[in-house]
Order: structure tokens, then sequence, then C-alpha cells
């Protein structure tokens, strides 16, 4: 992937926090690797070579600076606007897919050969799968060793490494020294909970994100204060809790974290980055609607909205087929009868498919619905493949019984993140808009391919004059 020099050079000037993760940039004189915001002397622009992930520095030979700690800038959303194969690749990548299979079960499962595969990722993120994996294992290590008071073999297995001495191996070649000099004495907060920064592009509406979540909140599951998020999970088989606050000088988001898995940290980190839509290109977002009558007011009251995410997809889907013509409070409150007659979690699809929930408050074709979404669900590989093509997945889950249009596109928008999936039919974006299903749906066209923040602007900001 090339990038352009002088304007790589000029964000580099400018430490603008908008480029933090777009690019990477590699210093000849000192050997390391920065962030777009690094707070070190300016390099020569003779001595600067940029490249689109840290993976590719790694590869280069380059060790990440200890200043700005490239383990810690917000993600980049590689796989937008990229092809749909290369997309996916990447998707995959950054969600773990190799810490437990190689590149060819990869490349079966984006349709590629293995070759092509690798091509095509490193035209895109400029290094090979192999290594954007390894970066991401690398960099997620670093953060638990200067963050946390983790033993390091916990911090081996909660990086993806299968050993203890494969994980300082590996370290002690990436970064230039053994891991344990990485590790300062008094640096970590005094907390039996981990604490983990999770940063982002700024800006970011955290205001309505809270307001978003607290409106949703599933009692016994969730609780949304003035100022945090707090949830108890199921996530494979780890159990815990999580609390996120916000600290906008820090551009991040602050998640406490209890889990009884330590080797399911990674993939808990990575849920509540998708959830809370922290790898956003806000500013790109809004100027794709500037000048939009509907949309670029809401946003000027919203600055830095975010598609904020259900904790997964199977939970999206449940929550769209209770929310059928029904309020967001009913909702909120028939899950919260769902969550005790499955044990006190939000149930996966087995729990679902063992639980009686006659007495719910469910009709019988809504009980036939999330039976047939439960058995759907339970399928290997029926969720994931619902995951990268939006055409394919509403055609897949409107052949469900009691799938809709409106249940479709909810579960694409707040499962997937389907950027633009648009519930064209939903009560409150037609009172936002003014306009009928049908006008809406044709006036959405022009938001392509960010229909989906449209509507979450539209249920963020329902009336301008309110």
């Amino acid at each position: 992937m090339e990038l352009d020099r002088t304007l790589c050079y000029r964000a580099l000037k400018s430490r603008d926090a908008r480029f933090d993760g777009r690019f990477f940039t590699c210093v000849s004189s000192t050997g390391i690797y920065c962030r777009p915001v690094c707070p070190a002397r300016l390099p020569l622009l003779a001595n600067c070579r940029f490249v689109a992930s840290a993976a590719a520095a790694q590869e280069l030979g380059f060790r990440p600076c200890l200043r700005c700690r490239p383990e810690c800038a917000p993600g980049a959303p590689a796989w937008r606007g990229t092809g749909a194969v290369a997309g996916r690749a990447l998707k995959l990548i950054a969600d773990g897919a190799l810490d437990d299979s190689g590149v060819d079960a990869l490349a079966a499962r984006t349709g590629l050969g293995a070759r092509h595969l690798r091509r095509l990722v490193r035209s895109h993120a400029g290094a090979s799968p192999v290594a954007l994996a390894r970066t991401r294992r690398i960099l997620f290590a670093k953060r638990l060793i200067a963050e946390t008071d983790l033993k390091f073999t916990d911090i081996a297995f909660a990086s993806g490494f299968r050993s203890l001495r494969r994980f300082n191996a590996e370290m002690a070649a990436a970064l230039g020294r053994p891991p344990r000099a990485l590790r300062k004495e008094g640096s970590r907060p005094d907390s039996d909970l981990l604490t983990l920064p999770l940063t982002y592009r700024p800006p970011y509406d955290w205001d309505g994100v809270l307001r978003f979540l607290r409106a949703r909140a599933v009692p016994g599951i969730e609780r949304v204060t003035d100022a945090a998020y707090e949830r108890r999970f199921k996530l494979g088989p780890a159990r815990g809790r999580f609390t996120v606050t916000h600290e906008p000088a820090r551009r991040a988001l602050i998640a406490r974290i209890e889990i009884d898995r330590i080797d399911w940290l990674d993939r808990l980190v990575t849920r509540l980055r998708a959830m809370f839509d922290l790898d956003a290109d806000a500013q790109a977002i809004a100027d794709a609607f500037a000048g939009d009558p509907l949309i670029a007011p809401r946003l000027k009251v919203a600055p830095g909205l975010r598609l904020v995410q259900s904790f997964d997809a199977f939970e999206a889907g449940l929550r769209a087929i209770v929310g059928q013509q029904i309020s967001v409070k009913g909702a909120a409150t028939l899950l919260g009868r769902i969550v005790a007659r499955c044990g006190g979690d939000m149930p996966d699809a087995a729990a679902l498919e063992a639980a009686d929930l006659s007495g719910c408050g469910l009709t019988g074709a809504r009980l036939a619905t999330i039976a047939a979404f439960a058995g759907f669900a339970r399928a290997p590989g029926a969720m994931d493949a619902l995951r990268f093509d939006l055409d394919q997945a509403e055609a897949t889950l409107q052949a469900l019984p009691g799938f809709g249009p409106w249940t479709a596109q909810y579960l694409c928008l707040r499962g997937f993140a389907h950027t633009d999936a648009f519930p064209s039919g939903d009560l409150v974006l037609r009172q936002a808009s003014g306009l009928d299903a049908r006008t809406l749906l044709s006036r959405a066209e022009a938001w392509r391919p960010w229909r989906a923040y449209a509507a979450q602007a539209l249920w963020r900001v329902p009336s301008l004059n309110s």
C-alpha cells in the first residue's frame, strides 16, 4: 500500500490525533517506529519511511517507540475501503483467526488460494498475514506488561502465545530487549481489576453512547450510570464483568475488567473495541454527510457519533426479535425476563433452545422466531457467514420464520457493524426524518455506504428542535 510521503509528513508535523493509527513512521536514524502523535522531536523527512501498519514496520526491522507506544494506537479500519475479499481477510486476522489455524485455513474461509491471499493482504496492509498476527500478539503483550501486574506466564497466554519460552523469544526479537526490561515498578494502577485504555480517534460522542446503551440496558446484565457502562459477560468459556468510563484527555475509554480465563482477554478487548466502535474515522464519516440537510445538522449536535454494537451478534439478533413492534423499554423488560429464565446470563443459542420461555410475555409467533434463530445460529459457521456481505446476510436472515426487513437490518447493524445496514421501517427513523418508510429508503441511497451511521444519527438526535 503506497502512502503519500508529503501528506504523511504533514500529518506527523501537526501531531493531529485524527491520523492516529492510520499510518506509522519508521525512523531510520533511530531504528524505531512511531505513531503520528508521538511527542518526540520531529525527524527529518529524509529519515522517515511511512507504512500502513505496525506489522509492516516490524517486518522492516523497526522497534516500537517507548514514548508514543504504538500498541496503544486506535486500530486502523483497514478492511474498510478495500476490496471485499481483502477486507474480510484483514478483519478475520484482527479478530485472531490465525491464533488457532494457519494461512491455508484463513484462505479457505475467504475463498482464495493461500498465495493469492498473502499477496492481497500485503498489498493493503504492507505485511504478510503471519506478520500481522504476530505483531498483534506482540503489541498486546507489550500493553499488558506496561499497564498490568499480570504474571508473565499469564501475559503470554493472554496474548496468544503457546508457551512462555516462545513468548520470551518473540518479544525479545521484536523489541530488542527481554520482556522484563519493559516493566517499570510503580507505573500501574493499584487495583485488583485489569485496567486498559482503549484509544480512539477524536471526536467521540460518549454521552450519546451512554444514552443509547442506557435506554436498552437489560436488567441483571447491564447497568448504565451518568459516567459508566457496566456489564457481566460470557465469552466462549470465559466469564467476568467489565466497567467502561471515558477519559477524553487521553482520547480513550478506560476498561476495568474481571475475567476468569486470561487466555480470552485479547478476544474480549477486540469485542469491546467493536462494541464501542473505537476504530471508526468520525471525521471521514462526517465529511460524507457534509451538506445533507437531515444528517449533517445532527452530526454537529453529536460530533464523533458511533455505531454502538451489541456485545455479540447472537445477542443483537435476540434483541432484534424481542424488539419487534414494541418500545425500547418494553424490549429491555422482556429481555430481562429471558435472562432470568436462562440462569441470569445473556443466553447463547444452546441456552435458548433449552430454556422454557413460556409466561415471559412473548407471543407464540415470537417464541417460534427465537427458536428458529437459535437453531440457525447453532449450525457451524452460520453466524460467521453473515459478517461480511450485507445483501447475503439480509437474504439469509429473511428466509428465517419471523424475520422481516427491519429485524434483519437491525441485526446486521448492531451485530455485525454493517455500515450500510438501514432499517428504514423503524418508527423512530421515520418520525425523525418526517418521511414514510419507502421515501426514507429512497432518500437513504445518498447516504451509502454509511447508512447505518445515518440511522444512528437519527436515533441519537430525533428532533433538531429539542
